[in-house]
């Protein structure tokens, strides 16, 4: 446990402590969430205290998955914005522990000095300072270390307690050539909000909304319900909304992965193009990587999971090359047995025949060494256990589900729509073919 909001947190200004838990071993104990619910419900009495249950961060530290950045070069304008956005998201369901980086209440005194009055008495800022510490902080004179201590003590010299009030501010007097002069005389204390801290980013004044989101409910799905809401909530046009946390994580992952992908299938096309020498063959093959992510989606509907951009995405660009292999194999297949078979009818089934079982021994093979990943099974063969639901293992499902789904259904393309693209080939070549022997053997027409 620790005490106060730490330098350069991520928390919430109001912050008052935190609290880590450490779990025993997941098979002897209930789970995580029902151990945070029971941590929510036993601490809801509290008074004035706001519990905020939060799990360990898997990836980057983040903070809350959903953060909305309001930006404007108008600092007047953010405060009044932010409590207008966090008070319409109390009206959207699934949301909870909303926080936001609004300085909280407060008072800080501001010393304006008059310079030209000063100038008179001889007073400069440097001497105004030194004053003005006196009845605060102190003037640093040196440092001590005790024979117990590895750190270092301030030696400060500052006013006894009684004379470092607020009100001492316009009493206090500095020495110049003159006697001792108020600095009331030159100087005017004025009680301004208080600003904790300032953040800005390219140039501008940012404050930050926060939340969090109900077990079971996709951060999406709520980002795009904030964004619909806040087109008609009628924030003034000078202020930026940009929307942080998961969901800009996320856009940084799809496009990463989004470039990933297609310079695979770039390199995959010119490598297929050089040895095919056929860009037909080469589109084929290609075409049957895009439609297998149909697979993907479909394996991805039946367990319940959604769409993630990082595992999901790795796992259609993982499948990409065992789909690859298959209808390599078969389109090469497929080019030698043409070269001696009678048609090209005799030559797709002759390769259907020759290739069904290497191509459903690869996909066996690959799907049944992935179900145990599909349905969280870890299996240690040290100590000759099985688990099920393991904490580890659902970091995988997802990326094995995609693979084993969509690898299933790019089976049935290489076996069924491979050939048949195959053949409607053969058919076009032979209908060109007849339709230039017809062309040439016509008779001439009478002249």
């Amino acid at each position: 446990a620790r005490t106060g909001r730490q330098k350069n947190s991520r928390e919430a200004e109001d912050i008052i402590g935190t609290i880590s838990l450490e779990f025993i071993d997941w098979q002897l104990r209930r789970p995580a969430k029902e151990i945070l619910a029971d941590v929510l419900a036993r601490t809801r009495t509290i008074a004035g205290i706001v519990v905020d249950v939060r799990k360990e961060e898997a990836g980057p530290p983040i903070g809350k998955p959903i953060q909305i950045q309001l930006a404007s070069r108008h600092p007047e304008l953010l405060a009044p914005a932010v409590a207008r956005v966090r008070e319409g998201l109390k009206g959207i369901e699934g949301l909870v522990s909303i926080e936001d980086s609004r300085p909280l209440p407060g008072i800080d005194w501001v010393l304006e000095m008059d310079r030209a009055q000063a100038a008179k008495f001889n007073v400069d800022v440097n001497l105004l300072g030194r004053a003005i510490r006196m009845a605060s902080t102190g003037i640093k004179l040196g440092e001590y270390r005790p024979d117990d201590s590895d750190d270092e003590i301030d030696i400060r010299a500052r006013y006894p307690r009684a004379y470092r009030t607020i009100e001492q501010l316009d009493s206090i007097r500095v020495s110049t050539e003159l006697g001792r002069v108020p600095i009331s005389n030159f100087v005017t204390r004025i009680a301004k909000p208080r600003v904790a801290s300032i953040e800005r980013v390219n140039g501008m004044r940012v404050m930050t909304i926060k939340f969090d989101i109900a077990e079971g409910v996709l951060a999406d799905n709520k980002v795009r319900e904030v964004q619909a809401w806040l087109e008609g909530a009628g924030i003034d046009p000078r202020i930026e909304i940009t929307f942080k946390g998961e969901d800009e994580e996320q856009r940084k992952a799809k496009a990463f992965l989004g470039k990933a992908f297609a310079v695979a299938l770039f390199m995959m096309a010119l490598i297929l193009v050089t040895q095919f020498n056929s860009f037909y063959s080469a589109l084929l093959i290609l075409t049957a990587v895009v439609m297998s992510t149909i697979g993907v989606f479909i394996g991805l509907l039946v367990t319940g999971q959604p769409f993630g951009i990082v595992m999901g995405g790795i796992g259609v660009i993982a499948l990409a090359g065992i789909v690859v292999n298959n209808n390599i194999v078969l389109i090469d297949t497929y080019d030698r047995l043409e070269e001696t078979a009678s048609s090209a009818r005799e030559a797709i089934l002759r390769t259907g025949c020759q290739r069904l079982r290497p191509v459903l021994l690869t996909t066996l093979t690959t799907m049944l060494g992935l179900m145990p990943m599909v349905f969280g099974v870890n299996i240690d063969f040290v100590t000759r256990q099985i688990a099920v639901g393991a904490p580890s293992s659902q970091w995988w499902m997802q990326l094995a589900t995609a693979i084993v789904f969509g690898l299933g259904f790019a089976t049935i393309l290489t076996l069924v729509v491979t050939p048949s693209a195959l053949m409607v080939r053969a058919n076009v070549r032979s209908w060109r073919r007849l339709s230039r022997r017809r062309r040439h053997s016509s008779p001439p027409l009478p002249g």
